[in-house]
């Protein structure tokens, strides 16, 4: 077990000055994403665990409160369940090309988690029906290109190539 072992250490680029939770790792290991409180309300953090360096993202800064982040394995897709008004809604944003892509569960149902698979094609959705938990899986093949392993690396323009 890897928290009993004496060869487990912190991370570059962890940061332990700031309450965190529900941490997400993309697929490579080299984007963390995890919900900060950032003037008072609960809001999703990306950050490169090479540099230590905070990533833009464009779309999440004014739909708060955010939770259950979840990324693809290059860390391209973030998937993050966010508020519009008063309704509770799945948003994926691409950060390769800045589009944001909002999702609702099938019956416009409320979500609680999500999981996004590694390669970006899929999303498990989970949704309260009638006081029962239930998940619903979301096919996104035809909304977002894959995310594989060894593909296209992110960038942003503070970052350059």
């Amino acid at each position: 077990m890897l928290g009993c072992s004496p060869n487990a250490r912190r991370a570059p680029g962890a940061s332990v000055d700031r309450q965190q939770q529900d941490p997400a790792i993309s697929g490579n290991g080299n984007i963390l994403a995890v919900i900060v409180e950032q003037r008072g309300r609960p809001t999703v953090e990306l950050r490169d665990l090479r540099s230590g360096q905070r990533l833009p993202l464009r779309h999440l800064n004014r739909q708060q409160p955010h939770s259950s982040p979840s990324l693809s394995w290059n860390g391209r897709y973030l998937a993050v369940i966010t508020q519009r008004g008063n309704r509770r809604m799945a948003l994926v944003e691409d950060r390769v090309t800045g589009r944001a892509h909002p999702l609702r569960p099938p019956g416009n149902r409320d979500p609680v988690r999500v999981s996004l698979a590694p390669d970006g094609q899929r999303m498990a959705i989970q949704v309260a029906d009638r006081g029962r938990w239930r998940v619903e899986m979301l096919d996104l093949s035809s909304v977002l290109e894959p995310d594989r392993p060894g593909g296209l690396r992110v960038t942003t323009p503070q970052e350059g190539p």
